[in-house]
């Protein structure tokens, strides 16, 4: 294991808004910052290209996509091309909708915490939002908290009295608005980023399904306009 470096931090990075100014804070914060990405079996990689993009723009450190195929349980419509992607629901909160991958941030959070692990980092970034977000159980406080719970019990380093874990999410209490408002100020270039869930041939998002619909709220709430072009003019 490398030398214990307290300011080495872990990040989640799926190339989408929030995770975008997640990296953003966490450099802002002093941290050396390690991207972490993944080709999941998802039904669109255009969010790849754009955390590459993210990752090199906003100097991360180094920048890794792992390879793992959720694709072959299926059950979520942003991996099985069998189930549609909802479009246009009038409440984002009624329910936890099929866009849901299950046990997704477990997993994602399980390879960031042992890729922390070798390189003797204690600080995981992901960021999750429990506001303006489609409902996603582990997006919560709640699971949050038990889940740096539990890295304190799994991890030879933690155990040893190295350090202690600690998963951070800055934006969890942070409406779309307020999180691109501090993004802008941290200089985030958001037409760099990708949040919808089904895009067209060439990329281009939607507006119609909640992760665009969040995103437009909160740039129309920031009295902003999103740089990204839609397949229709949304902005």
């Amino acid at each position: 294991m490398s030398q214990i470096n307290a300011k080495k931090a872990i990040i989640l990075l799926s190339g989408g808004l929030d995770s975008a100014t997640t990296l953003a804070i966490a450099q802002s914060e002093g941290f050396e910052c390690y991207a972490l990405s993944f080709r999941y079996g998802q039904r669109h990689e255009v969010e790849l290209t754009a955390a590459c993009r993210v990752a090199t723009a906003l100097h991360a450190k180094e920048h890794r996509i792992v390879d793992m195929d959720l694709a072959a349980f299926g059950g979520s419509a942003l991996t099985d091309t069998d189930i549609d992607v909802p479009k246009d629901r009038p409440d984002l909160s009624a329910g936890i909708p099929v866009t849901y991958v299950p046990a997704r941030n477990t997993i994602f959070l399980s390879y960031a915490l042992a890729y922390a692990e070798i390189l003797g980092a204690f600080d995981i970034f992901i960021g999750v939002n429990a506001l303006d977000y489609s409902g996603y159980p582990d997006c919560r406080p709640e699971y949050i908290a038990a889940f740096e719970a539990m890295a304190n019990l799994a991890t030879a380093a933690a155990v040893e009295g190295d350090g202690h874990c600690r998963i951070h999410t800055p934006i969890i209490q942070m409406t779309k608005a307020q999180i691109i408002s501090i993004g802008v100020n941290l200089g985030v270039d958001y037409a760099m980023t990708h949040s919808c869930y089904d895009p067209d041939e060439i990329g281009r998002p939607c507006g119609r399904c909640d992760s665009c619909q969040l995103r437009l709220k909160g740039f129309a709430e920031a009295g902003l306009k999103d740089p990204v072009e839609y397949t229709a003019d949304k902005n």
